[in-house]
């Protein structure tokens, strides 16, 4: 009965160190697990992140709750656009520019040929050696007149002489400037049979309309330039939305084929009448910075800024989620990322609001691109971990 007793004890003890040692590698699982959750930083080398092309940028103060969404269009003013003509005709001998090409006001951009061009010139160096002789017998006639040696009627026709070809002189002087000939420099050694066309203003070639050895006809466009630094919106304010509208208000806009990149501009004057056929006037606004693929005709959706609150917001690629959290990784010091837990609200124009659970400084960089390798090299980390 005593051996009974014993080993009754024996097993009791056994099976309670068995169950402690059970819950102690219970607690030491739990501790591991607990660790790996605690990986919050990730280091990538450079080659990484070249490799992932991973962008860094700043978290920025926005207004996305109490904008106006409109839409426009971009425009140019008619005078920095230009349809290049001829008021005559002639053979194309020269083209100087390509379609692309940046130009300067003043700018030959192609030579033509022209017959009449010649007899032209010609025409306005005979009268212009006319015009000196009259001159010089106007002048003589006069001093005659006074002294009463000739009479009227021959000082009458030689005043008259010297009228009329002053008059054919101007004439043909200014003919010549509509080929953009400059009349003081022609002299009889340099008659040219060919003449300088001239870009009117300055800006893009948008469109060239002839090839050289053809017959450029009057009246027809031979070359489209454009400046599209002078570009501005032109945004459709409809009817309920007049009253939140005035000038100097800004807003933001990106173009149908590239909203990553956000524009600025300002309103700068509103229609005082409504379009044609619909209940809205057009608002037009000023572009900060105009860049290269803003392109006149190039329709857009803006942002007006009704008041000026604002939120901090991050690029919708910065945010990576998990699960019903969601996170953005800052940079910590060189190559090392840590992840930082933000609640997220409003999201637009390729932005969200976010406020992150912990304080961010305003000049400590965030991953704009790369966020969600950043995440997966973290969960690598943490199955390591475990």
């Amino acid at each position: 009965m005593e051996n009974i007793l014993k080993n009754k004890y024996i097993a009791i003890a056994i099976s309670l160190l068995i169950s402690a040692c059970g819950n102690k590698t219970s607690e030491n699982t739990t501790d591991v697990k607990q660790s790996a959750k605690q990986v919050v930083e990730v280091s990538l080398s450079p080659e990484q992140q070249k490799a992932i092309d991973l962008q860094t940028g700043f978290i920025t103060q926005r207004n996305l709750k109490t904008s106006l969404k409109v839409n426009g269009k971009l425009m140019l003013p008619p005078q920095n656009q230009a349809q290049v003509s001829l008021l005559v005709g002639g053979i194309v001998k020269d083209i100087l520019v390509k379609e692309g090409a940046l130009i300067t006001k003043g700018q030959v951009l192609a030579t033509i040929q022209n017959t009449e061009f010649i007899q032209l010139q010609q025409d306005y160096l005979q009268s212009s050696s006319s015009l000196t002789y009259l001159k010089a017998e106007f002048e003589r006639q006069k001093e005659l007149q006074k002294e009463n040696i000739n009479s009227g009627k021959t000082f009458q026709k030689a005043e008259a002489d010297y009228k009329f070809e002053t008059s054919n002189y101007n004439a043909l002087k200014q003919k010549l400037s509509l080929y953009n000939l400059n009349a003081q420099n022609l002299t009889p050694e340099n008659i040219s049979s060919s003449f300088n066309v001239i870009a009117p203003i300055s800006g893009n070639i948008h469109t060239i309309s002839i090839n050289i050895g053809k017959f450029a006809e009057p009246n027809k466009e031979l070359f489209n330039i454009v400046d599209n630094q002078y570009l501005h919106i032109d945004l459709t304010i409809f009817e309920k939305d007049i009253s939140k509208i005035h000038e100097g208000q800004t807003l933001t806009f990106t173009d149908a084929n590239d909203t990553k990149h956000i524009h600025n501009a300002t309103i700068f004057s509103i229609n005082k009448a409504f379009e044609d056929n619909q209940q809205a006037v057009i608002a037009h606004a000023k572009i900060e910075n105009v860049t290269e693929t803003l392109l006149s005709g190039m329709f857009i959706e803006a942002r007006i800024q009704i008041d000026d609150s604002t939120s901090a917001t991050v690029p919708n690629d910065a945010i990576v989620n998990n699960g019903n959290e969601h996170f953005i990784f800052i940079l910590k010091e060189a190559h090392i990322y840590k992840m930082v837990q933000v609640t997220i609200g409003t999201s637009d124009m390729g932005f969200t609001e976010i406020t992150p659970m912990e304080e961010i400084k305003p000049e400590q960089k965030i991953v704009t691109n790369g966020a969600y390798y950043l995440l997966s090299e973290l969960t690598k980390s943490s199955d390591e971990h475990e």
